[in-house]
């Protein structure tokens, strides 16, 4: 989480005023602090296209996902795919309009951006959002449900599994900076693939197969309507439609979780192979 946040500052020794040996030795300070910060924040900007779509894919997707999303999806039906379906707009748009401008101006994180472009200020205010948020609504959701995943699983009480998901993560995210944060989440991704298969043959042999499928689908064919009255309390088909996109182009497209995750690509074409790639991969989780 800490690299994933990135919100520390990154110093920048100019070495105004110095001369000679001073400037020389002050300049190759600069780059080897640098250099040991690109390492460390964004992997050395060394990922592959296809480590950035997963790495994309997995930071989004979680074990609150397969909790919150299959439990709603029983509850209201499957207008709760929506988030899914237009999520790959949003990450093309990443790819192809947002990935140049954070690459090109050469920033660690989306913070930084933010100061270069507007000020001090701006920056500091988005970081401290960030960490308000990512608190409140990402990583106690994701502990929590991890934790409940455990205690379904292993048989560990909730408080164990959450500690033992701080301490784990915090060993890798520490050690290996975003490069270990990267290719963990490669792994996640196949984890959560073949995983997600196998919990949909398991499903449907619950079911009855793919004919007492259609038989309960039809028995409350409410929950098959992707477009749901404004009265909805959950999915109206107008906040889907003139609230939802912006939600989506804002998560990714601006949010530091994820711009962290493109701008570590070896090129701004890797970055859109990458983006591509996530968006395929949302596709698929969206028809699962």
């Amino acid at each position: 989480m800490g690299i994933g946040l990135g919100i520390a500052y990154k110093n920048r020794n100019k070495g105004g005023g110095a001369t000679g040996p001073k400037l020389v030795s002050q300049s190759s300070q600069c780059s080897s602090d640098d250099g040991h910060a690109e390492r460390y924040f964004l992997a050395g900007r060394e990922a592959a296209f296809w480590a950035v779509g997963a790495s994309l894919f997995a930071s989004n997707i979680g074990s609150e996902h397969f909790i919150g999303l299959a439990g709603s999806g029983a509850k209201v039906g499957m207008c709760v795919s929506w988030g899914e379906w237009l999520s790959p707009f949003a990450i093309l748009l990443l790819g192809w309009v947002f990935v140049p401008l954070y690459i090109g101006s050469g920033v660690f994180t989306m913070p930084e951006f933010l100061e270069r472009r507007y000020s001090r200020g701006l920056r500091t205010y988005y970081a401290c959002l960030l960490l308000f948020l990512y608190v409140l609504t990402k990583v106690s959701v994701a502990l929590y449900a991890g934790a409940v995943v455990l205690q379904q699983t292993v048989g560990w009480d909730l408080w164990s599994g959450a500690v033992s998901l701080v301490v784990g993560t915090g060993i890798y995210t520490a050690t290996g900076g975003m490069a270990a944060v990267i290719y963990t989440e490669v792994i996640q991704t196949v984890v959560l693939i073949a995983g997600g298969l196998v919990l949909l043959f398991i499903a449907m042999q619950r079911v009855g197969g793919f004919d007492m499928m259609w038989q309960k689908v039809w028995e409350k064919w409410e929950h098959a309507h992707l477009f749901q009255p404004p009265s909805h309390e959950d999915f109206p088909w107008t906040g889907v439609f003139f609230g939802m996109p912006f939600t989506s182009i804002w998560y990714w497209c601006t949010d530091q979780n994820v711009v962290q995750r493109v701008i570590a690509a070896k090129s701004p074409a890797h970055a859109r192979a990458g983006a591509i790639f996530a968006a395929y991969l949302k596709v698929l989780g969206a028809a699962g």
